[in-house]
């Protein structure tokens, strides 16, 4: 049951590392005029990406300095979460093997 569980938070954060590069890639195809704002359908997928991603990304610009129109905060996000994804695996292992000894190689 505990695998399940571990299996099921990899799964949600790889799905979220992939809604923060798809939102990544579609807010750079508006900023610079390839994709059409103003068609719904791109507007609607783009409302999407942005509401699901902007409460994990808001704190990240916020501590992060101006570089002018170059946004890094979704690399930074995706970085904390494999970051996530390794300390899932670790504590995982731990509980697998009945000791502190993943957790600390």
């Amino acid at each position: 049951m505990i695998t399940i569980l571990f299996w099921l938070a990899t799964q949600v954060i790889w799905l979220y590392t992939w809604a923060v590069i798809i939102g990544a890639i579609i807010g750079t195809l508006a900023s610079f005029g390839v994709l059409d704002a103003r068609n719904r359908m791109v507007w609607t997928i783009s409302d999407f990406f942005h509401r699901l991603t902007e409460p994990a990304l808001r704190p990240i610009r916020n501590l992060m300095p101006n570089l002018g129109g170059i946004d890094l905060s979704p690399l930074v996000l995706i970085l904390l979460l494999q970051a996530a994804l390794m300390l899932i695996h670790r504590i995982e292992q731990a509980l697998v093997f009945g000791s502190l000894r993943p957790l600390l190689l």
